[in-house]
Order: structure tokens, then sequence, then C-alpha cells
């Protein structure tokens, strides 16, 4: 089962804005994104991406989904972080807690070194203030393995649908 309804208190709004303003600017990057295993966006910081915002979530987390099972079958639990290296422009992408993505895009400004540094003290920060939420709603803190069909069809739909002519 995979929670798609997301309710922010205003002071868990806070933390999250917050921390990710500080990633932003600490690290020097261009935008910061928090999102869900379903692709659904939680929060960004930054500049506005000149693509699909919608897009662009669901395939960050289908690509930590692929990554997750390609992990599997070396016999890793898991790869709890993602590097992508363009010729100008590169993403790093770290999980956080119950399955929540933190997906940070910067380019030649800054280094992979101070991107990891700094997103690994984000991470610790966005858990807490996740974890604290889930508590909150009263969700279980349970990894969440499986996709449900509905999504996972609309997710292939959506795929399809992005590299069809």
């Amino acid at each position: 089962m995979v929670r798609t309804n997301w309710k922010v208190f205003e002071e868990d709004y806070w933390a999250i804005s917050t921390t990710l303003q500080e990633l932003l600017r600490n690290s020097n990057s261009t935008s910061v994104i928090l999102l869900d295993k379903t692709g659904q966006m939680i929060a960004s910081v930054g500049e506005e991406p000149r693509f699909d915002m919608h897009s662009f979530a669901s395939l960050c987390a289908a690509d930590f989904e692929a990554n997750a099972q390609l992990a599997k079958l070396i016999g890793e639990k898991d790869f709890s972080t993602l590097y992508h290296q363009g010729s100008n422009e590169s993403m790093y992408l770290a999980r956080v807690a119950n399955d929540i993505i933190l997906v940070v895009l910067f380019d030649k400004k800054t280094t992979l070194g101070l991107v990891r540094l700094r997103t690994k003290k984000a991470v610790d920060g966005l858990g807490t203030v996740i974890n604290r939420l889930y508590d909150k709603l009263e969700y279980e803190n349970e990894e969440y393995s499986e996709f449900d069909k509905e999504f996972t069809a609309e997710a292939e739909l959506e795929i399809d649908s992005l590299f069809s002519d």
C-alpha cells in the first residue's frame, strides 16, 4: 500500500521548507525537490525547472524503485543514493525516510562532494520531520514494498505517453 495523500501541519511545513532552503543555499544547487515513492511532489525550492515537474517526479520515483530492484539482484538491501551526471546539469537523489526521495539538481557551479555532504545533513533532518509527521498522521512506520495495481497501471501509461511519437 502506498500513501498518496499528504497532509502537512504548519510546523512540519516550515521545518521541511527551512531544511530544503538551507540545502539549496549551502550546496549551491539550482533546485531541491522532495517527493514520495509514487512520484507525488511534496515540496520544492529553487529555480523553476524548464520541464514538466509531474513527469520528472514520476520518473525519479521510478528510477529509485528500479535501482532498488537492481540492488536486490546484487545482494544489497537498497541503494540509498543515486547520482546522474550530465555535461552541464547533474542530479543527486537520496532516500529520506519511509520512501521519501530528496532530489538535488545542480550544475557546474558546485561539486558532487559538496552536494553529498550537505544532502546527508538534510536527509537526517528531514527524516526526523517525516517520521514525526507519520506519527501525527498515525501511519505505520513500515516499508511499503509494492505499488498498488492502479498506481502501477497509471505510471506505465504516463511513461508510455512520454516516449510515444
